[in-house]
């Protein structure tokens, strides 16, 4: 997964199944302004749908996503 953020800020990016649960937090870190990428081992996840979830300062964005094994 890879975003940018505009402005230094702690930032977490967390993911979610479809009942709202948290699986995994990716990032959970001050990070200045930039372009980042994190790697997201599903290996023990089924397949499904999920949610992954950014928040830097004000920001909040939560997109879908499918898994397929």
């Amino acid at each position: 997964m890879s975003w940018q953020s505009p402005v230094s800020a702690h930032q977490t990016l967390k993911v979610f199944d479809v009942f709202g649960n948290e699986v995994a937090t990716l990032v959970d870190e001050y990070k200045p302004a930039g372009n980042y990428e994190v790697e997201f081992n599903a290996k023990a996840l089924s397949s499904g749908i999920y949610f992954y979830k950014l928040q830097a300062s004000s920001f909040t964005e939560t997109k879908k996503m499918i898994y397929l094994k």
